[in-house]
């Protein structure tokens, strides 16, 4: 059995905490740990050799409670955005926005989530917590959360695609419905949130990250990406075409990508040129992207705080030499418009993790398909 496989995973999850395990189609398994704020920590395709998800091991074997980052790992995680500018959630008012003083807020990221339901391949879960922002502004939030395995018919129709002859797979969604629990209404003026969805994952030595997006000139559509969060990006590390991008994801190198709602597409992914493993990620894109406002989590005040984007990529990495990094690990990104809700209101972001292993060139043809991009061909 490979190191780290899904059965060794899953094992060493269970000797820190709860682990309720979905079972589908072909004996595939996704690990779900409400203590770890109802996380989906690693999945795996029939066998169990795979597992996906990175994981933590250091972090959770301390079994310590961080006021910083609870830095489990897993594939799929619960956030509020914006991370910082004058309505973030990560950074208490007039403090600079560097790793110093970036703080995850308590109210998502200490403590379990409820569990409420438990099936054979599906789990909900529900939590009520209160955050603040930059600017002083205080959410009252309530949240239901309900992972569940996507069957192979269903992830053909959801993708477009057909998912015949040798290609195995792996596939849930978390569908994450936020409320406002309080007695006044959010709007822009103080700040506003969005439903962030983060999936960490092993890091590839040569893999890229794959993230379609609509074409067009820059003065009608904005930048192609935005690719300044943590300062530039190398070119060889972060190729951008007329559609569609390629960032490496070794976890050697920080840096992150973002795509922006005038030009995102519903779906974004990665390929493990060595394995032969494409993941696909897709997520509820309203068809009105382009007209809502979007929270912007760029690491500084901002002109213009409700232009952030939808899509993101993370590729871990040092904030400076010697300064040590939270994994090794890559992420694919997604979040919901801004949450402009009234006392009651309420917002749903579904976020659809998919895996596919069989052989190359059948991965590349579906590679093609989901995301335009054949990965093999350079591989």
């Amino acid at each position: 059995m490979a190191e780290n496989a899904y059965a060794q995973d899953c094992s060493f999850l269970k000797q820190h905490t709860e682990v309720l395990e979905l079972i589908g189609e072909g004996d595939s398994r996704v690990a779900v740990a409400p203590q770890f704020q109802g996380r989906v920590m690693t999945s795996s395709l029939g066998g169990g050799e795979q597992s996906f998800g990175w994981i933590n091991r250091r972090f959770i074997s301390a079994a310590r409670t961080d006021p910083v980052f609870n830095n489990y790992g897993g594939e799929d995680r619960f956030w509020l955005g914006p991370e910082a500018g004058q309505f973030g959630l990560w950074f208490a008012k007039d403090q600079p926005f560097d790793m110093a003083h970036w703080k995850t807020p308590t109210g998502f990221g200490v403590g379990a989530f409820s569990v409420t339901s438990k099936g054979k391949t599906s789990v909900a879960m529900e939590r009520e917590f209160e955050v603040a922002n930059y600017s002083g502004t205080t959410f009252r939030c309530g949240l239901k959360r309900v992972v569940s395995l996507i069957p192979r018919d269903r992830a053909a129709k959801s993708l477009g695609v057909a998912l015949d002859g040798p290609i195995g797979m792996v596939g849930f969604e978390t569908s994450n419905t936020l409320a406002n629990i309080g007695a006044g209404d959010w709007t822009r003026d103080g700040g506003l949130v969005c439903i962030w969805i983060l999936g960490m994952f092993k890091p590839l030595p040569r893999g890229r990250v794959i993230v379609p997006f609509r074409p067009g000139s820059e003065k009608t559509f904005g930048p192609r990406a935005t690719t300044d969060y943590f300062g530039p990006i190398p070119p060889d590390r972060c190729l951008i075409g007329d559609d569609h991008l390629l960032l490496t994801c070794d976890g050697k190198r920080r840096g992150k990508i973002g795509i922006s709602p005038a030009r995102a597409r519903d779906v974004l992914g990665s390929f493990d040129a060595d394995s032969s493993i494409l993941t696909v990620v897709q997520f509820n894109l309203p068809a009105d992207a382009a007209r809502r406002p979007w929270v912007n989590s760029l690491w500084k005040i901002q002109d213009a705080p409700f232009a952030g984007d939808v899509v993101n990529s993370y590729n871990d990495g040092e904030e400076k030499p010697g300064a040590g990094q939270l994994g090794p690990f890559y992420e694919l990104e997604t979040s919901s418009p801004a949450a402009e809700l009234a006392g009651g209101g309420k917002i749903t972001h579904v976020h659809r993790t998919f895996h596919f292993a069989g052989p190359r060139d059948a991965i590349g043809q579906l590679a093609k398909k989901i995301l335009g991009v054949d990965p093999t061909i350079a591989g």
